[in-house]
């Protein structure tokens, strides 16, 4: 059934342009032979093909512009017949004898332009002559395409300021009234539009009208042009008179579109001194209206305007424009009951916006709008539709953006009170842009009460909301948003010792309420954070005394060692460990043995107890021994405890290798430049042999199990642990036990069951090249090389 109806249209439609091109070829042929009676004859007779009703507005639109195009050239003849002396007056006479109406009115607006152009009457009168004319034409589609048509060849030719037709009888004010008739009639044709034809096409017909728009906003635009339309004739008569005719349409298409196309068309200024009467407008709207939209675009306007400069912002305050737009936006909600979230919050974001860009300095003002927006939500269920979730992110993103700082927002009493209404899955992605603009701002936080408010508003990303874990999360998501929540706890500072403490406190207060996920990402920059403020306190003057202070860096390893217990839950021993070491180098600055004790003890509890992997114990046994290496506070009896420990471990690892490697490691723990009380040359050489011991074993495993003797790379880098300790003065480590190694090293490379190694045997040249160098430097060095056979 519509594929019939598009062909029989398609049939009309061609039917309708061959009748008009055959009346047309007729009209040139009179007009080339100047016959002006066979010309109008035919030109009505082609014109007569625009009174169907069969054709949708879309396709009479096709045949309305060929008809166009042929009176264009009309116009052209009439002008030229009126210069070789006809008389335009009765020409105009003349036209009006067309038997159809339609045609007749066609050739009497393009006659009515020659006449006002040729100046023998008044432009106001030929105008008010033809618009009135134009009223019976009543069928919706052809009497919106003939004023139309009127509007397109009057538009140049209205009186007006500085325009040729500008005289003592042609007024402004004509030119007005022509133009809000047109409008006034063409906008009851358009409403009219919705009522012809059966219900059940209705949803055609509103398409087919939204098609047609145009042709009635064009008549605003045409207004918006006219120079003579100042400010004070806008205000009194032209908005006026807009409005009445949008109110009275009672049509939600028309009513929407219109309201538009006042926004867009008139000048800000205008709209900013009218605002009341625009605004008064919006209630009276029919409720289906989108007025939000319509309201935003408004305020999108106006906070454009306000952006381009400085100098437009007194007439901002001077008509009081914020508490308009806020009174009208709650009238307007109240009058549309069943306006959505996502429309209310939509309205608040559009005035936050225009309020941030007007009056930036006014705080009380943001307040108070998302305290408008709590009550609109207040007794409603969280926000999960997408809609409402973009726009109330948009809301709240906005003062962030602003002002550029987090310390503003933390001073928005509601602030925290529109989140509460979001969703968890919003409130992280709220959390999550917190955080970035305070990243990328640089922004400090200075005081636990700021800190604690903070941490309320991001707490989407510090715990799990209603108890909903977060399997769900995409794991690489889940490690961006812990970092950038760990970045944000290395930017917490404050100048003062005791407030520092405090905020370190407030943080400690929040993340660990975060579940065994979350914990290995807060605690470490947390810990770093509470370092920092020990070594701060260490480096200070003794301008404070112990008991009048609280924040002791006694009292803050306390509070940093029950925190780090807390990863046992996780468990991450390995980190565990790594920040019990990080603290008891902290420790050992402050010169605190006892506490710095307390915490290798820890560490090494956790290695015995929970790292069983041979890689972690490896990697975490060269730690404590570089850890236990820089540390000078301890007495005879603690280090040699942790010492034994540490060398006890190391000779338990799995492999052979890595045996040997940390044996030699901890020779370092033996001897210290910088510290006279550490320099045991026995230990040192014990240490040594006990690896080449080891690294002797592995050779005879990797003989018996492979059948060569394996690299020499061990014997290698005990070699220059050895010329290490040789050229600090170890009277220990002798040139025989040097040039002994440098032998065996020699004969194993040299054996028949070797295997090759080209590393270790770059890495062997290079050790005799370093003697040698060490040899040819002179002085002292030389002298101690110099028994050195390589």
């Amino acid at each position: 059934m519509i594929s019939d109806g598009v062909d029989d249209e398609e049939k009309w439609l061609s039917a309708g342009i061959t009748g008009l091109q055959q009346n047309a070829f007729y009209m040139h042929r009179a007009l080339d032979s100047n016959n002006l009676k066979d010309a109008l004859k035919y030109s009505a007779q082609m014109l007569s093909e625009l009174r169907t009703s069969k054709l949708s507005p879309h396709k009479y639109y096709q045949l309305y512009m060929r008809a166009f195009d042929e009176l264009r050239k009309l116009e052209i003849f009439f002008k030229e017949e009126t210069s070789r002396g006809c008389s335009i007056v009765e020409l105009y006479e003349l036209v009006q004898h067309a038997g159809n109406i339609l045609p007749r009115l066609y050739l009497l607006c393009t006659v009515g332009s020659v006449y006002i152009r040729s100046k023998e009457a008044p432009a106001k009168d030929v105008l008010k002559d033809i618009v009135e004319m134009c009223r019976g034409i009543q069928h919706p589609v052809r009497g919106l395409f003939l004023r139309s048509y009127l509007s397109q060849v009057s538009k140049d030719k209205l009186p007006d300021i500085g325009s040729e037709y500008e005289g003592d009888a042609d007024t402004v004010m004509d030119s007005v009234e022509f133009v809000l008739q047109n409008f006034t009639e063409m906008n009851k044709l358009w409403v009219r539009m919705q009522h012809q034809g059966p219900t059940r096409e209705k949803e055609k017909r509103e398409k087919e009208r939204s098609e047609l728009r145009d042709l009635v906003g064009k008549n605003l635009h045409v207004l918006s042009q006219i120079e003579g339309v100042d400010l004070d004739m806008y205000k009194e008569i032209v908005l006026p008179r807009v409005l009445e005719q949008v109110v009275n349409c009672k049509d939600e298409l028309a009513q929407y579109y219109l309201m538009d196309c006042i926004i867009q068309v008139f000048p800000d200024e205008y709209h900013l001194q009218t605002l009341e009467t625009l605004l008064s407008a919006c209630p009276q709207l029919q409720s289906s209206v989108d007025v939000k939209t319509v309201l935003a675009r408004l305020m999108e306007r106006l906070s454009n305007y306000a952006a381009s400069g400085a100098e437009v912002l007194p007439e901002f305050f001077q008509v009081e424009a914020f508490a308009k737009l806020n009174n009208a936006i709650g009238k307007v909600i109240e009058a549309q009951e069943n306006m959505s979230i996502a429309g209310v919050v939509t309205l608040y974001s559009s005035l936050l916006t225009f309020t941030l860009q007007v009056h930036s300095d006014r705080l009380d003002y943001v307040d108070q709008i998302l305290g408008a927006c709590v009550n609109q939500l207040s007794g409603k269920e969280k926000l999960d539709d997408s809609k409402s979730t973009k726009q109330i992110v948009a809301l709240l993103s906005a003062p962030l953006e602003k002002y550029k700082d987090i310390d503003t927002a933390l001073k928005l009493s509601n602030y925290p009170r529109v989140m509460k209404y979001l969703t968890d899955g919003t409130n992280k992605e709220m959390a999550t842009v917190i955080i970035q603009s305070i990243l990328k701002n640089k922004s400090c936080i200075s005081t636990a009460e700021k800190v604690d408010a903070l941490f309320e508003l991001i707490k989407g990303l510090i715990r799990d909301l209603d108890g909903n874990p977060h399997d769900e999360l995409d794991e690489e998501d889940f490690k961006e948003e812990q970092s950038s929540v760990a970045r944000l706890i290395q930017m917490l500072h404050s100048d003062d010792p005791e407030e520092m403490l405090k905020i370190i406190c407030t943080v400690r207060k929040h993340i660990l309420t975060g579940g065994p996920k979350r914990l290995p990402f807060t605690i470490p920059p947390l810990i770093f954070s509470s370092l920092k403020l020990v070594r701060r306190l260490e480096s200070q003057n003794e301008s404070v005394s112990v008991e009048e202070a609280t924040a002791t860096p006694e009292k803050i390893f306390q509070i940093v060692t029950q925190t780090i217990e807390a990863l046992s839950s996780v468990p991450v021993p390995e980190l565990a460990l790594g920040l019990y070491l990080q603290c008891a180098e902290a420790a050992n600055d402050c010169d605190l043995e006892p506490v710095a004790y307390e915490l290798f003890t820890q560490a090494y509890i956790l290695y015995e107890e929970e790292i069983s992997d041979s890689k972690a114990q490896v990697t975490t046994i060269h730690l404590i021994v570089g850890t236990l290496q820089r540390m000078h506070i301890f007495g005879v009896e603690n280090r040699d405890a942790l010492t034994h420990k540490a060398t006890g471990y190391s000779a338990k690892l799995l492999k052979k290798p890595d045996q040997c490697r940390a044996v030699y490691a901890c020779s370092h723990l033996f001897w210290l430049d910088e510290h006279d009380s550490i320099k045991d040359g026995e230990r040192v050489l014990l240490c040594l042999k006990r690896a080449l011991r080891i690294a002797n074993a592995a050779q005879q495993m990797a003989s018996a199990t492979r059948g060569s003797s394996g690299s020499v790379v061990l014997f290698i880098e005990i070699l220059n642990k050895y010329l290490y300790f040789y050229e600090k003065g170890v009277p220990q480590i002798t040139v025989d036990s040097v040039q002994g190694l440098i032998e065996l090293i020699k004969s194993e490379m040299q054996g028949e069951n070797t295997t090759s190694d080209p590393a270790a045997d770059a890495f062997f040249a290079s050790t005799l090249r370093y003697i040698q160098f060490r040899k040819e430097k002179g002085g002292a060095v030389a002298e101690k090389y110099e028994p050195i056979k390589a």
